[in-house]
């Protein structure tokens, strides 16, 4: 019951979207062994003026991490707090024991969709995706980084069992994750997918899905627990857990940028905000 091979949640997202904005396909460029392209007249002695590798051609995935490296440096740990769990009750229990008999059955295919990836699922209801909007996947693909670094320290700090160690007939349909767990990932992760895409459809036309994404937060951190993954708390934990960091990363006075510009995050939002205008 306590095998790996799980992960906390939305750590393999769409991969890197593309060397140099190719998007999310692999572009390969045979060259002939036997005369290779830079044997052509003349184009062996071409060069290009360039000092920067250029903001452009940092795929979305690698940009964000440059976001997490700015955010780990805000002393965040310092900053947060996050309540103690509480032995699970009796009620916790048997309603969860009620969840997974009542329910599992309808929601497998969700939760194996939602396993190992959700992001795709906010993108589609935006109605984005990592080639139409790539500034939008950065923002979001920061929020993972930052929603799994957050949500491991925390299940290091509690080392909370999971409930189907405890109630060993649970029987998780999939790999149990090889981490503790309080607070959720998946909840961590989606609740703060989905403050970031609210707040960047904020003042657009497409701002009244903001309820839309946060109940698809909701269903997928509930969709752990029908899973036999998580308690309740675990889920409530990881939605407030969320809340914090999204504070923190939109905070110019907690994460500001060493030369007195927009934080990495913040020129982020503004980058994705300027995609739906």
């Amino acid at each position: 019951m306590t095998g790996n091979t799980g992960d906390t949640g939305d750590t393999g997202d769409t991969g890197d979207v593309g060397d140099v904005g190719f998007g999310s396909d692999v572009v390969r460029f045979p060259d002939r062994v036997d005369l290779p392209f830079i044997t052509e007249p003349g184009v062996a002695s071409v060069s290009v003026e360039r000092t920067r590798f250029g903001a452009n051609n940092w795929a979305p995935i690698w940009q964000a991490w440059r976001i997490l490296s700015d955010f780990g440096a805000t002393g965040w740990q310092a900053s947060i707090t996050v309540a103690p769990p509480q032995p699970p009750t009796s009620t916790e229990i048997e309603t969860l024991r009620t969840m997974v008999l009542d329910e599992r059955p309808a929601a497998l295919g969700e939760i194996l969709g939602q396993d190992r990836e959700f992001m795709r699922y906010f993108l589609s209801v935006m109605g984005a995706s990592p080639i139409s909007h790539p500034a939008t996947f950065t923002v979001l693909n920061a929020a993972n980084l930052v929603a799994t670094m957050a949500a491991m320290h925390f299940k290091s700090k509690f080392d909370r069992p999971r409930p189907s160690q405890l109630i060993p007939a649970l029987l998780p349909p999939i790999p149990v994750p090889g981490h503790a767990s309080y607070p959720s990932g998946h909840s961590t992760q989606a609740h703060l997918f989905a403050r970031c895409a609210t707040a960047i459809l904020q003042g657009t036309p497409d701002q009244g899905i903001g309820l839309v994404l946060t109940k698809l937060a909701d269903r997928i951190a509930r969709n752990r627990e029908l899973a036999g993954l998580h308690f309740r708390t675990d889920s409530a934990a990881g939605a407030t857990l969320a809340s914090s960091l999204f504070t923190i990363l939109t905070d110019e006075a907690v994460m500001p940028h060493p030369t007195g510009k927009p934080s990495s995050f913040a020129a982020a939002m503004t980058q994705a905000r300027s995609e739906w205008i």
